[in-house]
This record gives C-alpha cells, sequence and structure tokens, in this order.
C-alpha cells in the first residue's frame, strides 16, 4: 500500500509500520518548533476540519509526558491520546510512543520522526511502529491519512505564516 494526499505520503512497511514523508517550506528548526511546541501544535494538529485541539501539554524531555484532547465541534464529543518521549535529538528527531483513550487500535505504537533539512526545505519522515499487524491494518482502513493530510496542510500554512513574521513581511 502506498498513496498520497495531497503532499503526503503515506505507506505500509512490512506487517507492523507506517511510514508518512511530507516535505515543508522551512527550515528544520521552525519544523521542531511546530511539533514540539503546544502554542504551535494547537494550531495545525487538530485533524480533519470540525475538530479542534482544546487540550495540548507537553513535557518535552526523555520521559517526559505529552498530551492532546481533541473536541468534535458538532457535538462537543472527545478523543484523548497521549505518550511519553523516549528520544529528542532537536531538531533532527524525536521518538515518542502513542496511546488513544479509547483504542481505536490495539496497544501503544512508536513514533519516530526525523526532519532533515536541504536548501531551506524540511523533509520530515514519520514511522509509526504498532504493537500488532492488526494494529497497523485497523490504521490504515481508518479515514486517519485524510485528517493527517488536512494537519500537514494546515501545518504548511502556519510555517509560511510564521517565516513571514519573522522576516519582517
Amino acid at each position: 500500500m502506498s498513496s498520497f494526499v495531497g503532499t503526503l505520503k503515506v505507506e505500509a512497511k512490512g506487517d507492523r509500520e507506517i511510514v508518512m514523508t511530507r516535505e515543508f517550506n522551512a527550515g528544520k528548526d521552525l519544523v521542531f518548533d511546530c511539533f514540539t511546541k503546544p502554542e504551535l501544535i494547537k494550531r495545525w494538529l487538530y485533524g480533519p476540519d470540525g475538530w479542534s485541539l482544546d487540550i495540548c501539554t507537553v513535557d518535552l524531555k526523555v520521559g517526559g509526558k505529552y498530551r492532546y484532547v481533541w473536541k468534535y465541534l458538532k457535538d462537543g464529543s472527545t478523543m484523548g491520546a497521549g505518550g511519553t518521549y523516549k528520544e529528542i535529538s532537536g531538531p533532527d528527531k524525536l521518538v515518542q510512543t502513542e496511546a488513544f483513550d479509547e483504542a481505536w487500535y490495539p496497544g501503544e505504537a512508536l513514533l519516530t520522526t526525523t526532519f532533515v533539512e536541504t536548501s531551506g526545505k524540511t523533509f520530515i519522515t514519520i514511522n509509526v511502529l504498532y504493537e500488532t499487524k492488526e494494529g497497523r491494518d485497523t490504521v490504515i482502513k481508518s479515514p486517519m491519512e485524510g485528517g493527517a493530510s488536512q494537519s500537514y496542510n494546515r501545518l504548511e500554512t502556519l510555517l509560511n505564516t510564521l517565516a513571514k513574521t519573522a522576516e519582517g513581511k
């Protein structure tokens, strides 16, 4: 399985892994900040249209926790997730666990995100390793890809806005 939604590429790899890749028109320091600073995360990581990211806490240290709670604006229902940071090599690499409050896939996932900058553009690769093939396959069959694509499109817009602000435009 391999597909593109916008400029996001999503591939199944092996039995338990999904790999997502995307390039952003910004330096890796700024992209890394957008993945690790709550005030920036809340501006782009709210999934499909109609959702908001109401709670976003980050304790960015090895062993530190993060927590996100999204709210569906139409009916007020919520979805929470969080995990623990396992490795922080900012702005090059971030490794963290992920588990949802109401597990829609079995077990926990391990996310390894790498940030590679070339000529002012940053290429990110997110390897998501699930505990089981069943977990990975459940996610592949879900609408995750569309929600992730919308979030990354918002991140691109945010990065453009932040870059213009930094340049004093």
